[in-house]
């Protein structure tokens, strides 16, 4: 049976907080296959809050490690989805 994960980080103040997730998200590269981020970005403003979201692959048990320093950060809220096929 295969397993997926996706993680979806809404981070509430990208500006501040960019760095911090930046450094976690470069040492857990070796298990992220995809990573979409946005934010809304227009003439008028520049948009404080961003969506991340994060399909992972390789070693299942680095997941777990990723998503706990995830959750010692302040100013994101993120969600887990695993799929089995």
């Amino acid at each position: 049976m295969n397993t997926y994960r996706i993680i979806n980080v809404l981070i509430f103040d990208r500006i501040k907080e960019a760095g911090k997730i930046q450094e976690i998200l470069s040492r857990y590269g070796g298990i992220i296959k995809l990573r979409l981020g946005t934010h809304e970005l227009s003439t008028a403003k520049n948009s404080r809050i961003g969506l991340i979201t994060l399909v992972l692959g390789g070693q299942k048990g680095m997941w777990d490690k990723l998503v706990e320093e995830l959750s010692n950060l302040e100013g994101i809220e993120f969600k887990v989805v695993d799929f089995q096929h």
